[in-house]
């Protein structure tokens, strides 16, 4: 139940279930110790969903000067489409606003309906292509702004 998800920082503990769920839902996950050095970056900030004492979610940025940068968001497959998105991208924009951020960005795969529909719900816009940005299998990414924060 969407109720009982609460958003709470990463920290060293959150790794493995952080890398479990990227490797649920991307083609190319990231590695656990490139995950690891994401705390020790301090341009980066992660946070993580849980309900009760298990992560079913989690999102991370680098933030530089006055803008941000979505290095990641997903959520567990098990969970998807009860809101834990929606959670995420909100707590990331609270972290933004904390640190007077004008605008942020990401890229997402232009098949990926769900994550471009969360994205525009929450005022992103299309910016541009990255023509075969994905290494899996060429597949463009389209480069999306909130500039309105």
């Amino acid at each position: 139940m969407i109720n009982d998800f609460k958003i709470y920082p990463m920290d060293a503990s959150s790794i493995k279930s952080i890398l479990n769920i990227s490797e649920l839902s991307f083609p190319i996950s990231w590695s656990y110790e490139s995950l690891q050095s994401e705390l020790d970056n301090k341009f980066a900030k992660y946070v993580v969903l849980k309900s009760g004492n298990s992560i079913i979610g989690y999102g991370g940025m680098w933030i530089i000067i006055d803008e941000a940068h979505v290095t990641n968001v997903a959520v567990h497959p098990d969970v998807r489409g009860q809101g834990a998105g929606d959670m995420i991208v909100e707590a990331l924009f609270r972290i933004c606003r904390k640190h007077k951020v004008c605008g942020i960005t990401l890229e997402v795969r232009s098949s990926n309906f769900i994550a471009l529909n969360l994205y525009q719900k929450y005022g992103f816009q299309q910016e541009g292509l990255r023509r075969n940005y994905y290494e899996d299998n060429g597949e463009d990414a389209v480069i999306m702004w909130n500039r309105n924060l």
